[in-house]
C-alpha cells in the first residue's frame, strides 16, 4: 500500500501535526506532502519522511507570512503529483482535502474543520474592524471564490472523519457529506500530575488569533482578581497587552515541558474560543488541572461540567470571571478524576482508530 500523507502546512507542532505526528509512525514508508515547510519547526517524526513541498515554499517571507498567500493554495494544492499513490490520507483544515488524487486512489480526509475564514468566521479575520473597510471588502470576495472552490472540490475526499461531532456537523452543512469521528490524540503519558500544589494563576494556552476570544481571558481575570499567563504568539499579541495591564503574563513560545509545568502548577485553564475540539483543556485534565470553557462548540465533548471543569453559558468577561470562581473558591475538583476522563482520548486509542479507517477503506470495506 503506497499511501501520501498531506497537511496544509509544517509551521509548528499543533493539534493537527500532532495527529500528523501519530499518522507518520502508523505509516512509516508513506511520503509527506505539504504547501510549506519551516525546517525543525515539526518532530523529527514528521520530518524523516520524503517531504514534498509547493510553489508556495519559495515565495518571499512565505515563512512568516504564508496566509498572506491563502488566494495561491488552491493552485499549489491541485499541482501536488500524487500518482504513484493507492491511498492519499490529508490532514486538513484549509485547502488540502482539496487535492487531486488518482482515479484508483482512495482519498480519506481527517478534517480538522471546513475553512474557518472562508465560511462561518470571516469577520474575526477579515472583517471591517480587524483590516479597515476596503480591505475587508477586497477580502471579502477573495474569501466568497475560496468558499466556493472549497464546495465544489468536497467529492474529491472519499470519506470524511472528523475530529469531533461539532466538525462533523460543519462538514455536512458546508459539503454536504457524512463523517465519522475520531478524537484526536492527547498524550496522556507526558502530560500528568506531579502531585505539587496550584500556585494561584489562570492559564491560557492557545495561538493568539481573533477567534480564540483571548480578550475574554484577559478581562475576566481581572475581575476575577487572578492572575494570567498566556503561552503563545500570533498577531493579536499586541492588542492583548494594550488591554492587559498589569495581570497579564505573556511568555510566547514555550517548550512542551515548560508548559506541561504550566499546567502543573495551573489553579484553572482558560478556553474562551468556540472550539472545533481544543487539546489544551484536555492536555490540562491530564495533569489535573481543571478548566472554565466556553460551552460551545468542541468543549461540550472534551469538559465535563461540574466533573472536570465549569463550562460557561455567556461569552462574556463577568461570566469567564464568575466560572474562574467557582474553581478557585468553591467547588473541588478531584486531580485524578479529571486525569481519568483525559485519558479516554489518549495517543494509542487515537492510532489505532484512525489506522483502521484508513486500513478499512483501503480495502474496499463499507465506512463504520
Amino acid at each position: 500500500m503506497r499511501v501520501a500523507l498531506v497537511h496544509d502546512w509544517l509551521t509548528g507542532m499543533r493539534g493537527g501535526e500532532k495527529a500528523l505526528e501519530v499518522l507518520c509512525e502508523r505509516f512509516p514508508e508513506a511520503e509527506l506532502f505539504t504547501l510549506l515547510h519551516v525546517p525543525r519547526s515539526v518532530s523529527p517524526t514528521i520530518e524523516r519522511l520524503p517531504l514534498h513541498t509547493s510553489f508556495v515554499q519559495h515565495l518571499p517571507g512565505a515563512a512568516r507570512h504564508y496566509r498572506y498567500f491563502l488566494p495561491l493554495f488552491p493552485q499549489a494544492v491541485e499541482r501536488f503529483d500524487l500518482s504513484r499513490f493507492d491511498v492519499v490520507v490529508s490532514v486538513s483544515h484549509c485547502c488540502v482535502k482539496s487535492v487531486i488524487a488518482p482515479s484508483a486512489a482512495r482519498h480519506l480526509c481527517y478534517c480538522l474543520t471546513p475553512m474557518r475564514y472562508a465560511w462561518d468566521q470571516f469577520d474575526a479575520y477579515f472583517g471591517p474592524a480587524r483590516i479597515g473597510g476596503a480591505a475587508s471588502t477586497v477580502m471579502r470576495r477573495v474569501m466568497d471564490r475560496m468558499a466556493a472552490w472549497d464546495r465544489a472540490t468536497a467529492d474529491r475526499v472519499g470519506r470524511y472523519v472528523a475530529i469531533s461531532h461539532y466538525v462533523a456537523g460543519r462538514i455536512l452543512r458546508y459539503y454536504n457529506r457524512q463523517a465519522a469521528v475520531v478524537y484526536p490524540p492527547v498524550d496522556t503519558a507526558f502530560f500528568s500530575p506531579d502531585g505539587g500544589s496550584p500556585a494561584g494563576y489562570a492559564l491560557v494556552v492557545s495561538a493568539l488569533v481573533p477567534y480564540k476570544r483571548l480578550d475574554l481571558a484577559v478581562r475576566a481575570c481581572a475581575l476575577a482578581r487572578i492572575p494570567l499567563k498566556v503561552v503563545g504568539v500570533g498577531p493579536e499579541r499586541r492588542a492583548l497587552e494594550r488591554i492587559a495591564g498589569g495581570v497579564v503574563e505573556f511568555l510566547g513560545r514555550r517548550t512542551d515541558e515548560e508548559i506541561r509545568e504550566l499546567y502543573r502548577r495551573a489553579t484553572v485553564v482558560l478556553l474562551p474560543g468556540e472550539e472545533d475540539f481544543g487539546i489544551v483543556p484536555l492536555e490540562a485534565q491530564a495533569c489535573g488541572c481543571p478548566v472554565v470553557a466556553l460551552g460551545r462548540g468542541g468543549a461540550l465533548e472534551t469538559v465535563v461540567g461540574g466533573r472536570t471543569g465549569v463550562l460557561v453559558t455567556h461569552a462574556t468577561p463577568e461570566a469567564f470571571a464568575e466560572g474562574i470562581r467557582e474553581v478557585r473558591d468553591r467547588r473541588p475538583f478531584d486531580p485524578a478524576d479529571l486525569r481519568q476522563h483525559a485519558e479516554r482520548f489518549g495517543r494509542q486509542r487515537f492510532g489505532d482508530e484512525i489506522e483502521a479507517r484508513v486500513r478499512q477503506m483501503a480495502a474496499g470495506q463499507p465506512a463504520v
